[in-house]
């Protein structure tokens, strides 16, 4: 069992930064390709990036492109969301969630959230003046 919780989430102003951390346990991430996704209120969750189990691949949303990282260091089973020149269009719940994908042969996909088997609670983004 996989058990994914994801910290860093707050408030911020438009043209801020904020980090996101998904720390793992039970499982070493080695296998999975992990992805974040967000769910504003009243819509659907979204996928924001992913990146594949051994970090070779990445894929972002258009909307974030440019201006997110996602990155991962499975030594420490955690993986990353630096998101900068944030907008208020970025407020949201931000979900963690691990997809067994193992080697970045396999990359990873944004759009298909059933793929993602693991998923943490959410930390909620919110990007206001």
């Amino acid at each position: 069992q996989l058990l994914l919780v994801e910290s860093g989430g707050g408030l911020v102003q438009p043209g801020g930064s904020l980090s996101l951390s998904c720390a793992a346990s039970g499982a070493t991430l080695d296998y999975f390709a992990m992805g974040w996704f967000r769910q504003a209120p009243g819509k659907e969750r979204e996928g924001v990036s992913c990146i594949s189990s051994s970090g070779g691949r990445t894929n972002f949303a258009d909307s974030v492109r440019g201006r997110f990282t996602i990155s991962r260091d499975n030594a420490k089973n955690t993986v990353y969301l630096q998101m900068n020149n944030l907008k208020p269009e970025d407020t949201a719940i931000y979900y963690c969630a691990a997809d067994l994908r193992p080697g970045d042969g396999l990359g990873c996909t944004v759009e298909l959230e059933g793929s993602y088997s693991y998923w943490g609670q959410g930390s909620q983004v919110t990007v206001s003046s």
